[in-house]
């Protein structure tokens, strides 16, 4: 991970994002898990954070993303959140059954710690760790 640098500013913002299904439900695995995975890289792509490390298990997703310094990681965890819901629902129509016809997948908070440049390499093995 490297400092980004603005006209007034250097930084590095690493963080550890947790996202949980909704209910804690055992969703994330096969198809849908790869699916999440590969859209929150295609969020990544279009917003303004990278993804470093990225990881499922059954019912949440471990994520190591660098962010800028433009939103808050609250607006950067909405957005995932968001994209991400939107494209499971419209490929994954069976989910209806699971949250009964309500439009959702994740629970409503989220998990996020930040990480020192130093213990990256940690968290990012730990995140390789799971599922």
């Amino acid at each position: 991970m490297e400092y980004e640098t603005k006209s007034h500013c250097k930084y590095l913002i690493a963080l550890h994002l947790i996202l949980v299904a909704k209910y804690r439900k055992p969703l994330l695995n096969g198809n849908l898990g790869e699916f999440v995975k590969k859209t929150v890289f295609d969020v990544s792509l279009s917003s303004d954070f990278r993804i470093e490390e990225i990881e499922i298990d059954k019912d949440h997703i471990h994520m190591l993303i660098t962010i800028g310094t433009r939103y808050s990681i609250g607006q950067y965890a909405r957005r995932i959140k968001q994209a991400t819901t939107t494209k499971i629902w419209k490929s994954f129509p069976y989910l209806k059954n699971q949250f009964w016809k309500e439009k959702t997948f994740w629970s409503d908070g989220y998990f996020v710690c930040s990480v020192r440049n130093a213990s990256a390499e940690i968290i990012r093995k730990y995140i390789q760790e799971q599922g």
